[in-house]
């Protein structure tokens, strides 16, 4: 039993990137559900959407409570019968107007004339008889013949309808009124076998000729008693693919076969002219599908199914434009085949900003391996109209941005040439990139084609478009992956752009272009000269044999100002395929700036190096009680000095024995003693506590746990003192005039502090009141320590010391034998420490004098930066 049931969508096979697509659907065509029966063909895919004809009813019918009404002019064949009515006009020597109606015995009266014999007469006929009549006897009038209402007959419907039964219908209606008065055909009726039976015979009409134009023409009238049947579906085809009008269409009536044409002229035809297959799939004598190829002459037999599909499901003709460009366009080759670059470019808005103008690339494909390969061409000179390549079926042309020459230097492509690309995932955006393209399909391998030339040989496959949608190293970029294998497998390869030396710096993301096309990495990178030192954009620039120098640096934003043009580094390795890679080097003088005269190959590496410059390469800052504070640049070989004269001296208040020089070098080598000491301390009580252990008793009251937990309290103070890097040195600049070897040599990033003349000495340590005194001349550190208070009854007087203005430390010569020490002068630091007994046997306590005195001279340093800062 057939069934109804939803269909499917229909759509040809087509080419990525858009070719060959075919639409769902045909204009015209409405949804509708096709036939199926269970387990035969009608259920694959290729089955149309709708059984052809059965709309056609959609609008037709008519409420039975009420009549349809007349619409238009009756034909004057129209046979008149009882109860229609007439209408008579009389013009002339008599005015009248008569309406009539056509009695039970046939006859139409009329005043003053006899009776006509309407009923079974045309309407023609009795419009002349009238007509005569009138003229004949009142004479000089004439007579104007209509009808008015007509009168209603009874047609029966039966068979295949919605509504089966006797339909009221006016005496002009047609076949077609009683069908749509019966509800319409089913889907199980026929459309091309309807009987109608009446007084005067029978006959068979064929819709098809009236609703789809086929050759013929139907009888479509009806009369009072005749009756309609629509007999069960006969045999049916399916039309489906490329066809104007998918559906299923009936065979005509009593055949069991057609042919193909005339089947494609019930659907409109195919849609497109030449070039079609069809295929047909029906059923064998044993009841197995058979799939058969059919010509247009072929009989289709009822119960099949024909696909109409394109004769070769391929491409012809088109070629695409990707990459760094508004958006992916497609292009016909045209009809001679003549297209070339300069055509595909000739409006340059085509082409985003900021593309790189040294190369282009077109992928091609092999006409007889199907293999495709990388072609470089100079976009520059393309687009200048000074070079052309002709273009053929297939070509994608992929245009370069400058972003994405850049990243032939990133880090991720550094670590794929040396074979890893497992370094993590990078989601930065790519500037420049272009969204909403096709995923690359398999990374593909690069072929050995030579380097020297433009051409490389690639037996891979991906997709086409640009996007730039940032992604993740590693897997996510199939590029590197590609690099990756391809530079482990020939190590010698890409050894001009392992030899770049560029920082490892960041993980920008894999440019869009790369994941459609992984290949384009290691053909670009063949392809690439290595520019390295003074330039602005220093990387790897893919270029086409023998491209000046100016090209390059061009795209490279050209030489820096610091260059040495007398002696640019020119390196080429020339491969003659005879077993050595020779690598020539070279010295060139370009400071005439010919830069095209040098003319370049891929793999060639030119390195501007760095010229010799008077200017050092960073500042030095001047703070405090100069007359001209502030931050300096300095030249080579430049004295302290030097830049005190620059800076126009220094003020009354200036107290250059208290100056503080700190210097980034110092201050690294400061810090790293720190930890290193630190570290050493740790050792200490680590040893200490070891031997307590084994020996198993304490020494008299020792409280060793409280020694190691100050010990750690000093390694933890140690790692997080902060070392100022300061230097002693000479600042006073009269001093400096006579003893120039005082004179320091300045460095980048240098900082001098020059403090006012202060008027306190300070006290720290084991004191009974440690603090600031008033300078005194004369005093020395004994007589501070008494103003202080005087020392603690645990004091180390004999270790106590001195910390200079300057940053030096002295012994305070506080010991009975060391009469009282030095003078202080103004802004010193006399720093008396605790008495390291009993502990003293320890080795882990015995430095911490120095330690101390190595931290108080980075504080006091600190302190003065930060007071002058202020």
């Amino acid at each position: 039993m057939l069934q109804p049931t939803d269909p499917g969508p229909h759509t040809s096979p087509q080419e990525r990137a858009g070719f060959g697509r075919t639409p769902p659907n045909a204009p015209g065509q409405s949804p509708s559900k096709p036939l199926q029966s269970n387990g035969d063909f009608w259920t694959t895919a290729d089955s149309p959407g709708q059984q052809f004809g059965y709309d056609t009813f959609r609008n037709l019918g008519a409420p039975q409570s009420s009549a349809p009404g007349l619409v238009g002019a009756l034909p004057d064949s129209y046979v008149l019968g009882r109860d229609d009515e007439v209408v008579i006009a009389i013009r002339g020597r008599t005015r009248q107007s008569y309406t009539l109606r056509v009695g039970r015995d046939g006859l139409l009266p009329m005043p003053d004339i006899p009776p006509f014999p309407a009923a079974g007469r045309s309407l023609r006929d009795l419009r002349a008889d009238i007509e005569a009549r009138v003229a004949r006897e009142l004479g000089g009038s004439e007579a104007y013949v209509s009808l008015g209402q007509t009168r209603q007959i009874a047609i029966f419907v039966a068979g295949e309808v919605v509504r089966p039964g006797l339909v009221p219908l006016p005496a002009i209606a047609s076949l077609l009124d009683a069908l749509g008065a019966a509800g319409g055909i089913r889907r199980t009726g026929s459309l091309r076998a309807v009987r109608v039976e009446g007084p005067g015979g029978a006959r068979v009409v064929d819709l098809y000729a009236a609703i789809a134009g086929t050759p013929g023409s139907p009888d479509l009238s009806l009369r009072e008693g005749e009756r309609v049947v629509v007999p069960p579906l006969g045999g049916v085809v399916a039309l489906a693919g490329d066809v104007t009008r998918p559906a299923i269409y009936e065979l005509p009536a009593g055949a069991g076969a057609a042919p193909l044409h005339s089947l494609l002229a019930l659907a409109g035809g195919a849609l497109r002219p030449v070039g079609n297959r069809f295929l047909s799939i029906g059923t064998d004598a044993g009841g197995r599908r058979a799939l058969a190829e059919l010509a247009p002459g072929s009989p289709v037999r009822r119960g099949d199914a024909v696909t109409v599909s394109p004769g070769v499901d391929a491409v012809s003709g088109g070629l695409r434009l990707a990459g760094h460009v508004v958006a992916p366009v497609m292009r016909g080759v045209g009809a001679r085949g003549g297209a070339g670059l300069r055509a595909l470019l000739a409006d340059p808005r085509v082409i985003r900003p900021d593309p790189y103008v040294r190369m282009g690339v077109v992928w091609r494909q092999d006409e007889r391996t199907r293999v495709r390969r990388f072609i470089g061409f100079d976009l520059g000179r393309v687009m200048n109209g000074a070079a052309e390549l002709p273009l053929r079926e297939g070509d994608e042309v992929i245009l370069l941005s400058q972003t994405d020459v850049l990243w032939l230097a990133s880090p991720a492509v550094q670590r794929a040439l040396k074979g890893d690309v497992g370094q993590g995932a990078a989601n930065a955006p790519v500037p420049g990139a272009m969204p909403g393209t096709m995923p690359g399909t398999a990374p593909g391998m690069p072929g050995g084609g030579s380097p020297a030339t433009a051409v490389s040989t690639v037996p891979a496959t991906a997709a086409v478009g640009t996007t730039p949608m940032p992604v993740a190293l590693g897997p996510d970029c199939p590029a590197l992956t590609a690099l990756a294998i391809a530079a482990r497998s020939s190590p010698l390869r890409f050894a001009h752009a392992r030899s770049a030396g560029f920082p490892d710096i960041g993980t920008p993301g894999c440019p869009q272009l790369f994941v459609d096309y992984p290949a384009l990495l290691p053909f670009l990178l063949d392809q690439s000269v290595l520019l390295a030192g003074e330039v602005r954009l220093p990387g790897l620039y893919p270029v086409l044999d023998d491209t000046g120098l100016d090209s390059v640096l061009a795209a490279a934003g050209g030489a820096a100002e610091t260059a040495d043009l007398s002696s640019v580094e020119f390196a080429r390795e020339p491969l003659e395929n005879a077993g050595a890679i020779p690598l020539s080097r070279t010295l060139l003088d370009l400071r005439s700036r010919n830069f095209a005269a040098v003319r370049l190959s891929p793999r060639d590496a030119v390195r501007v190096p760095l010229g010799f410059g008077d200017r050092d390469t960073g500042p030095v800052s001047l703070v405090g009680e100069f007359l001209r504070p502030g931050t300096y640049d300095i030249r080579r070989g430049e004295r302290l000095s030097e830049l005190l004269a620059r800076a126009g001296g220094l003020t009354q208040q200036a107290y250059p024995y208290g100056a503080v020089f700190t210097r980034e070098s110092v201050r690294q080598r400061q810090q790293e003693g720190f930890q290193r000491t630190a570290r050493e301390l740790e050792t200490s009580l680590i040893q200490v506590a070891a031997g307590q252990a084994v020996a198993g008793s304490r020494q008299g009251s020792l409280d060793l746990g409280g020694a190691i937990n100050a010990g750690q309290a000093l390694a933890s103070t140690l790692r997080d003192a902060r070392a100022a890097g300061r230097m002693v040195v000479e600042a006073n600049p009269v001093v400096l005039a006579s003893r120039p070897e005082l004179d320091v040599l300045l460095e980048p990033g240098d900082l001098i502090v020059m403090p006012k003349r202060p008027n306190e000495v300070t006290v720290v340590g084991a004191v009974l009141n440690p603090g600031s005194l008033q300078f005194a001349t004369g005093w020395k550190a004994s007589q501070y320590v008494r103003g202080a208070g005087g020392e603690q009854r645990f004091a180390d007087i004999s270790r106590a010391f001195i910390v200079l203005p300057n940053g030096q430390s002295v012994p305070a010569g506080l010991g009975s034998w060391q009469a009282g020490g030095p003078p202080v002068p103004p802004g010193s630091l006399v720093v008396v420490p605790q008495d390291p007994s009993p502990y003293e046997t320890w080795g882990f306590i015995r430095d911490l004098t120095s330690v101390l005195g190595q931290i108080s001279i980075s504080s006091a340093a600190l302190a003065v930066i930060s007071r002058q800062g202020r």
